[in-house]
């Protein structure tokens, strides 16, 4: 697999409201757009390589990484905390709309977001929040009630969790099972997978994202889990963002 070092992001701005953000993107063209939303973490190098590899996925996919915390990336579990707390929810979910639009008015007739961690949840809020998206896959992670109630989701969600994610409330298998329920009852298009042995981002596969989840106390992830997960993916993707 590519490492996002070696693959040339093209760096742009956004313009939403009175705001400009930063965005990052790589992939084919003409291709349907992912919106690619960030863990805590900020854009590091583990969301650019879920971008590269999403980009890189048959039959190809224009990848566009919104820099929510405009520029900030926590180094640590206590900084990331910190910058996901500070976050301003609804601005990020305008964000992703103004992000969506962009993909639109640049050549991707039908746009779908992922995100991972805070992104995951983030994604299915925009499920909710932005009539725009054709499509959702979220990865461990599941919006405030507050923020925005499944159930009415509009474009169809698919979620991945692992069944030792003990992130209470937020991407545990309860929170999964809930947000499955909730799924259900919109009456769109939706899948919830569990993912037994796996923990918490169980999708970061670096070297560095291993070791980083180590020092958290995760067990390392199975590689078998993270192909299907990203084999699901393709085909949610495929399915409803071709043309």
């Amino acid at each position: 697999m590519a490492d996002s070092a070696s693959v040339p992001f093209k760096k742009i701005q956004i313009q939403r409201d009175d705001t400009t953000f930063d965005a990052y993107v790589v992939g084919k063209e003409d291709a349907p757009g992912i919106v690619v939303l960030q863990e805590w973490w900020g854009v590091d190098f583990e969301i650019k390589n879920h971008a590269v590899k999403i980009s890189q996925l048959d039959p190809g996919f224009k990848a566009l990484i919104p820099d929510l915390y405009r520029g900030k990336v926590g180094l640590d579990v206590a900084e990331a905390q910190h910058l996901m707390e500070g976050l301003d929810w609804q601005g990020a979910v305008k964000d992703i709309r103004a992000s969506v639009n962009w993909l639109k008015a640049n050549g991707s007739k039908k746009v779908g977001v992922t995100g991972f961690c805070m992104g995951g949840a983030l994604s299915i809020a925009s499920s909710v929040l932005v009539p725009e998206i054709d499509a959702v896959v979220a990865f461990y992670g599941v919006p405030s009630s507050e923020l925005a109630d499944p159930a009415q989701a509009k474009a169809p969600v698919q979620a991945h969790f692992g069944e030792l994610d003990n992130f209470v409330g937020f991407s545990d298998v309860t929170a999964a099972k809930a947000l499955d329920e909730k799924l259900k009852a919109s009456g769109i298009p939706c899948e919830v997978h569990i993912y037994p042995g796996n923990a918490h981002a169980f999708m970061n596969r670096s070297k560095e994202g291993i070791e980083r989840g180590k020092s958290m106390g995760m067990p390392d992830g199975d590689e078998a889990a993270v192909e299907l997960a990203w084999s699901r993916f393709k085909s949610w993707m495929t399915r409803y963002l071709s043309a």
